[in-house]
């Protein structure tokens, strides 16, 4: 699949780093470092902006690393970009830490996987199929 990309950002385009990576890596494109404080959130702009063909999102995920080192998630996770959004990619970061995390320019700061998707048909009805677990929600299927 090929989308169509536009680089406004000082940094290359983004890449897969292996033959079986799922997401590419995005990078905050920014002229200062921004200083996340504990619970603070912020929008980190990447340069990117992109044409995705109808029936696929990009999905924008946190980076594990950052996540568990220093506590930075994407606040929206996964974040969706649809196939009719023609803005700037943009990442909403949480620091869910104690301590404050200095973003700098070109630092890797989430991951964008792309993926397809459906629309559904909703069909209203009067009544569903029953079924073992029924209304059962949160935690009712046990712990193993």
């Amino acid at each position: 699949m090929k989308i169509r990309i536009i680089n406004k950002s000082q940094h290359a385009l983004p890449e897969y780093g292996t033959i079986a990576s799922a997401g590419v890596d995005l990078r905050a494109n920014i002229d200062a470092p921004i200083s996340v404080g504990s619970l603070e959130k912020v929008v980190v702009p990447t340069g990117l902006f992109m044409e995705i063909p109808i029936g696929y999102e990009a999905q924008v995920r946190p980076r594990s690393g950052l996540a568990f080192k220093h506590g930075i998630t994407v606040l929206n996770s996964p974040g969706t970009i649809d196939a009719d959004y023609r803005g700037e990619i943009k990442v909403i970061l949480v620091n869910l830490s104690k301590e404050t995390f200095i973003i700098e320019n070109g630092e890797r700061i989430a991951q964008m996987v792309i993926a397809a998707h459906e629309q559904a048909e909703w069909v209203e009805v009067e009544n569903l199929d029953e079924t073992k677990r029924g209304a059962g929600g949160f935690g009712s299927t046990g712990k193993k």
